[in-house]
């Protein structure tokens, strides 16, 4: 027990000490600029979180190239994060995603990195306002659903849902900080149902339609005070005619439209819409001497002389090159149609600004420009608009348990199963007649069911991990894979009730292998090697030498953490069902022949999880094989039979090595082979049975 501990107290120091393991530094700007692939190149570092101007092939920024590493270290099941190279455009739209660097244990030599750079292809063309979700539609998605689907990678979803998760956390740092503007959401769009009956007074009097009026002297003191402000004779000539007198109407929502518009200009409106269904159409009648745009003014551009703001924000604003006609009732003047996209994040349906600008210039070889603006606030009837219900996404351990909810609930019942037949129905279930058959079944759905198809066989990889991020208090990993996660906790729980044992002897999908391939080697009548109680106890060290490896590599090598792990065959045998390089097959195919002759030679000499599961062990709160004062001595029966050689001379048993294969009790129950009872019953009919601990 001293010694137990002692190496609890070791692993643990070791492991916490590692914790803070210095992350991998961010590329340099020469690594970054290989990984760009013409018509883009690399620009300037525009911020100190590693985020980069995104050049095209003229030169002019494109977006931007950030690496998810530095803005979004979420921990993948290695313990570190998954690092990619991101390319978005300055609207948000991903035009690349590139894996850089990662660790995670299925794509290190599982299932190699080309599912894992397949699936990262599937971003381009997507946009961080999108709904992104991996997996699939839980039921029918419908047409009018705004998720998103990416499809996952088999045997590998929870890393991928990490590395998802990895790009939106950075993407969404990036959009933030430089385009603000962005909405995360669908936009709205005017309501085809909302028909009601509408006029010029009605719009003016709800100030649907809005009105400013700027005379000449209003523009003369607003350039007053400036060497600008005798450079507008006419203005000085008529102080009280209107410069600016301006009517803005948004008339996207089809109950306004009828209402400025004549039958022939609804139409082409109407086209419009139909054509570029995410444009709001704004009207804007001028019939002051402003003019809305300059000479040079060229159509279907931005106008030069007006310019729009939501949020403190640009909105950009293009000509819709349409030349309308309004009712009688409407003011006359200069007319134009603007565009605006309610896809950039423009919502019709809040307060925003637009503003004309007066310019003014002086001087005669090289004049000198100035401008003011004269805004005007504008906002649309939200009762005339449809909010789309946003798709929440859900968190990535909703949708993990979601995407495996019949997984989780067959597992469930499983372990429940497990936990009544090896606590309260344990006699009965160690009757003869009972136990193999019932066994052999159990351990068949852990191999078919946890192992290959539910993807739950534990690893150390995982403590490991866990250990290092336990200093940072962040063990979320964790949650993106909630089948192993309950089997970890059936493993949790079994130490505390029973020791290592429920773990190794009944869940574990390879030691269930090991097993069966032991008895297949008995059908088979080949030789046995069972090796001598002075090697069995040497050979016992080799589970904590693989252990105590396993962590100094951590320490000393985190990056090849994985590749030492490779001592697990678990990987090759479980995870990708032996397809795999042949070297990892042929070594988890000599464990495999190795259990035909030697009783769970891997886990009994080998494993580094049976040791980190000895250590758990160690919760253990009850010695719950029962004992007699016989056993031990003078009766051996139950040591000679015991495969783990977890029983010793005197008949005391060591948890630390016992796998929970009822063995011993069911000897002990059947008074045909527990010998203390067989001899009793000879002597007497009757013998009162003393039961004592171990």
């Amino acid at each position: 027990m001293r010694r137990h501990l002692a190496l609890l107290s070791l692993f643990v120091l070791c492991m916490l000490s590692g914790a803070h393991i210095v992350q991998a530094a961010a590329l340099g700007r020469e690594a970054l600029a290989e990984l760009i692939v013409p018509p883009y190149a690399l620009g300037e570092k525009v911020n100190q979180k590693g985020v980069w101007a995104l050049l095209n092939s003229g030169g002019a920024q494109a977006g931007y190239a950030f690496e998810t590493g530095p803005l979004a270290p979420l921990p993948g099941f290695s313990g570190a994060p998954i690092d990619m190279l991101v390319l978005i455009d300055k609207e948000g739209r991903f035009l690349d995603v590139r894996l850089i660097k990662q660790n995670e244990p299925i794509f290190v030599s599982g299932l190699g990195e080309a599912p894992l750079r397949a699936f990262l292809e599937q971003y381009r063309g997507h946009s961080i306002r999108e709904a992104l979700v991996v997996g699939t539609p839980y039921g029918e998605a419908g047409g009018g659903s705004s998720l998103v689907y990416l499809d996952g990678v088999t045997k590998a979803t929870a890393s991928v849902r990490i590395a998802h998760e990895t790009i939106l956390a950075a993407t969404l740092a990036v959009a933030r900080e430089k385009m603000q503007g962005l909405t995360s959401g669908p936009p709205v769009h005017p309501n085809p149902s909302v028909d009601e009956k509408l006029d010029w007074a009605t719009l003016v009097e709800r100030k649907l339609a809005r009105h400013l009026k700027v005379t000449n002297a209003e523009l003369d003191d607003a350039f007053a005070g400036t060497q600008w402000e005798n450079d507008d004779p006419e203005a000085a000539n008529d102080p009280e005619a209107f410069f600016l007198d301006l009517w803005v109407v948004d008339i996207g929502p089809p109950a306004v439209a009828r209402a400025v518009l004549s039958d022939e200009s609804l139409g082409e409106i109407q086209g419009l819409v139909r054509v570029s269904p995410d444009d709001e159409p704004v009207l804007i009648i001028e019939s002051g001497r402003h003019g809305l745009v300059s000479a040079d003014f060229v159509r279907n551009t931005a106008p030069d002389r007006i310019m729009a703001m939501q949020d403190g924000l640009p909105v950009a604003l293009r000509d819709a090159d349409m030349m309308i006609e309004v009712r009688p009732e409407v003011p006359r003047g200069t007319t134009m149609i603007l565009r605006i996209d309610r896809r950039l994040g423009f919502d019709p349906t809040r307060e925003w600004t637009l503003s004309a600008l007066a310019v003014r210039s002086h001087g005669m070889l090289l004049p000198e420009m100035r401008s003011v603006e004269f805004p005007i606030t504008v906002r649309a009837d939200p009762a005339s608009f449809i909010r789309p219900e946003v798709s929440r996404r859900l968190s990535p351990w909703q949708a993990a348990i979601i995407g495996r909810k019949w997984d989780l609930l067959v597992l469930a019942a499983l372990i429940v199963g497990l936990l009544g037949a090896v606590g309260p129905g344990m006699h009965r279930l160690a009757t003869p007649t009972v136990l193999r058959p019932t066994r052999f079944a159990f351990l068949t759905l852990v191999i078919g069911f946890v192992g290959w198809w539910g993807q739950g066989q534990l690893s150390i990889v995982t403590p490991l991990a866990v250990l290092r991020q336990a200093g940072d208090g962040n063990l979320s990993v964790l949650l993106y894979d909630p089948f192993s996660l309950m089997v970890w906790g059936a493993a949790i729980l079994g130490f505390v009730l029973w020791g290592r044992g429920l773990f190794c002897g009944w869940l574990c999908p390879f030691g269930a292998m090991q097993e069966f391939a032991h008895h297949l080697g008995r059908l088979f009548r080949l030789p046995q090697w069972r090796p001598s109680p002075v090697w069995d106890r040497r050979l016992k060290v080799g589970p904590w030498l693989s252990l105590a490896g396993l962590v100094a590599v951590s320490l000393i090598a985190p990056d090849k953490t994985e590749t030492a792990a490779e001592i697990e065959p678990f990987k090759t045998a479980i995870t990708t069902l032996f397809q795999r390089e042949w070297y990892y097959v042929a070594y988890a195919a000599f464990w495999m022949l190795l259990a035909t002759v030697t009783f769970k030679g891997f886990c009994r000499y080998i494993c580094p999880l049976g040791a980190a599961m000895a250590l758990g062990g160690l919760l253990r709160t009850r010695n719950w094989i029962p004992r007699r004062l016989e056993c031990g001595s003078p009766c051996q029966l139950c040591r000679v039979r015991c495969p783990y050689g977890a029983i010793g001379r005197t008949g005391r048993i060591n948890y630390s090595e016992c796998f929970q294969c009822l063995d011993c009790v069911a000897i002990h129950d059947d008074a045909t082979q527990c010998v203390p009872r067989v001899l009793a019953y000879r002597k007497r009919p009757t013998v009162t049975e003393a039961e004592v601990p171990a």
